[in-house]
């Protein structure tokens, strides 16, 4: 059987001739297979099927139905078509593992503590450092300057921190649900610290009285609903805020005041950092986690070391006290400014908030600040009253 030859004319049907093209081993085996026909190149190989058709092949089309079997292609042709269609989409891309140059981030509290360095948040101690400690000397300058410059500019000085601690006060518990008349609080607030620079102890507690009973008469206007809710929020804050605040008034009114409100507040300032230095480094033992989880008793014993031990300095100088009375001026003013921190955690936690306000960068509000000056300057005036008396 002859099939055209791909080494002569088109259209020759004729095999070349033997003595010009000698025929190749095996390739009269091939010609006992029909064009189109399977055939197999060695024993044992798979059937190839030739082909026949027109070359190149037609592009697939979006059909991906099975193609159908012709008469003019092999079976083993079509079975080749039936085979499933390769996706053309590109395969996901596989996490890239960390090169030479790369480091892995160190994992657990040290991790989390060099990422908030990095990223300038707050870190184990729950504060942003250098923020904090800079709007700490701005406060202290903004308090000491009129102080001992100008004593009435103090004055202004504590009525507008009453102000701005009711006001964030206030907006707190308000978001917490209870509506305390702001306007009352404010004008009684001003009135109790103005009460108590020129008259006295007496004068700051009926300041108290009146603020609360014009509480409770402006409230009346906006009807009965939750109303002991809201004038029990407004009695809060009269007596949390400008009350304890007027004993600050107290403290500058003598002569000597500039010096008794310097050694309340070095005594706070010391329980402070020695808290912080003491609970960062040493602090192993919660205080009370479910109120304030950051505060613990090795903190709670460096604040009274620092503060008793720089009260009794400060006041043997200033006073001319004897050191074990200012230890125990330090001892007592490092208690009350932790119980004040502790109240105050206690009321955010309360109306699930972090901090009264954004105010100042790295304190959160100025009630953040105040929590224990507040508690503080009550127990300050009531022993130096007792250990330095004032003159005249």
């Amino acid at each position: 059987m002859a099939h055209p030859d791909p080494h002569g004319s088109p259209g020759t049907t004729d095999r070349p001739d033997p003595d010009r093209h000698p025929a190749r081993p095996g390739a009269a085996a091939l010609d006992a297979y029909p064009p189109g026909a399977a055939y197999r190149s060695r024993p044992g190989a798979p059937d190839v099927g030739v082909p026949t058709g027109p070359w190149p092949p037609p592009a697939p089309s979006a059909d991906r139905s099975p193609p159908v079997a012709s008469a003019d292609r092999s079976p083993s042709a079509a079975a080749v078509d039936r085979l499933p269609q390769v996706s053309a989409e590109p395969l996901p891309e596989r996490p890239r593992r960390p090169g030479p140059g790369r480091r892995r981030a160190p994992r657990g509290r040290r991790g989390r503590e060099a990422a908030a360095r990095s990223r300038g948040r707050p870190s184990r101690a729950g504060r942003n450092l250098p923020a904090a400690i800079g709007v700490g000397v701005g406060l202290a300058a903004l308090v000491l300057a009129p102080l001992f410059l100008w004593r009435p500019g103090f004055l202004l000085v504590v009525g507008v921190a009453v102000a701005v601690a009711t006001w964030e006060l206030a907006a707190a518990i308000r978001a917490g649900g209870a509506r305390a008349p702001l306007p009352p609080l404010l004008a009684g607030g001003l009135g109790m610290v103005a009460l108590a620079w020129f008259v006295g102890l007496d004068a700051l507690a009926l300041g108290l009285l009146v603020t609360v009973l014009a509480c409770m008469v402006w409230r009346l206007a906006d009807g009965p609903a939750n109303y002991q809710q809201d004038v029990g929020a407004a009695t809060l804050i009269a007596v949390y805020v400008p009350f304890l605040a007027g004993f600050g008034a107290l403290l500058a009114a003598p002569p000597d005041g500039d010096l008794r409100v310097l050694a309340t507040l070095a005594a706070v300032v010391l329980s402070d950092t020695g808290g912080y230095v003491a609970g960062v480094l040493l602090g192993r033992h919660k205080m009370a986690p479910s109120v304030s989880p950051g505060k613990s008793w090795e903190g709670f014993g460096g604040s009274v070391l620092a503060s008793a031990l720089g009260s009794a300095l400060l006041l043997l100088l200033l006073f001319d006290v004897a050191w074990w009375r200012g230890a125990l001026f330090g001892l007592a003013l490092a208690a009350a400014a932790v119980l004040g921190d502790l109240a105050e955690s206690l009321v955010k936690r309360d109306l699930g908030v972090k901090d009264m306000s954004r105010l100042l960068p790295g304190h959160g509000g100025l009630m953040d600040r105040l929590d224990s000056i507040l508690f503080a300057v009550p127990v300050g005036y009531l022993l130096l009253s007792l250990f330095a008396p004032a003159a005249g």
